[in-house]
């Protein structure tokens, strides 16, 4: 059912900071700021957020996968990795160890430094928090290199391609993109995640619980299964949750199945929406997916 990545939103205690950072960093550019429509907040339960500025930027190759800022406080008991619900943007770049070496003096602060993947070593990955705590993978995959057909970057620092999702169940979070959005899904493994190893003070070799969602080109959704220590995500009544609230994602039909949305599905004219139908649905771990359908 879900076809791409529209947009990653994050909220953020102050947008100017983060705007910088992934401007002069990344080399993203804003394609859109303003206030948050009534209507867009209420459809998203959120009206407190109703007249809060926001950003919307995009990569320099001109990809339609989005970074969208809104300005929300800090909320007390969040820090990535911690909590339930979307954890991680993974962005593609042409060369890790170039972007390294950039963001050394940044406002990023490394916590992974570039390496290999050990299914994978051609694949190589670093992470870092950006400017308000928010995880970034950046990743290069050499052409033709990727098992599940996820492309390479096409410019220096290119487009989301990855999400990861932490959950306290494995088989809740695979049933409900199975079967309630038809999505191919990939049984359960071991897998070593060195960065979430280092969150929760355990050994570098622990193995956490770890699926993937399947689109058939360019993306997929990352399934990580948290310690039983981790939490839901600390959230103000009317706002999104902290951190890396929400993933926004196509799909050809609203109605192709039956889902339970948080309101009524409409049509929004701004940008990423375009005059697309959307509506707003939470997941086996209470992470927000926004779904945009497809003209």
């Amino acid at each position: 059912m879900l076809t791409a990545i529209i947009a990653v939103t994050m909220t953020v205690p102050d947008l100017a900071p983060v705007e910088r950072a992934y401007a002069d960093y990344l080399g993203y550019r804003v394609v859109g700021r303003g206030r948050l429509a009534a209507g867009l907040a209420e459809s998203w339960g959120t009206p407190a957020l109703a007249g809060r500025d926001f950003l919307l930027m995009q990569p320099e190759s001109g990809a339609p996968a989005y970074l969208r800022l809104i300005r929300q406080d800090a909320v007390e008991g969040f820090a990535a990795m911690r909590t339930h619900g979307w954890n991680s943007n993974e962005i593609l770049v042409e060369d890790t160890h170039a972007v390294h070496e950039r963001l050394k003096d940044s406002p990023f602060r490394i916590i992974g430094e570039p390496k290999g993947l050990s299914m994978n070593p051609e694949i190589i990955a670093m992470q870092a928090l950006g400017p308000a705590d928010e995880l970034v993978y950046l990743t290069r995959i050499p052409a033709g290199k990727s098992l599940f057909n996820l492309g390479s970057a096409q410019s220096f620092v290119d487009r989301t391609f990855i999400v990861v999702l932490g959950g306290p169940d494995m088989e809740a979070m695979r049933r409900f993109y199975a079967d309630r959005l038809a999505m191919p899904v990939t049984a359960a493994m071991d897998s070593k995640i060195s960065v979430l190893a280092k969150a929760w003070d355990l050994p570098v070799g622990h193995d956490f619980r770890l699926a993937i969602v399947q689109f058939p080109e360019n993306f997929l959704i990352e399934l990580d299964e948290y310690p039983s220590a981790a939490t839901p995500r600390p959230q103000r009544p009317g706002e999104l949750p902290p951190g890396m609230s929400m993933v926004s994602f196509s799909v050809k039909s609203l109605d192709a199945l039956e889902l339970e949305f948080l309101a009524q599905p409409r049509r929004i004219e701004a940008a990423p929406y375009d005059g697309r139908r959307t509506a707003l649905m939470r997941g086996a771990a209470g992470e927000y997916i926004e779904l945009i359908e497809e003209r």
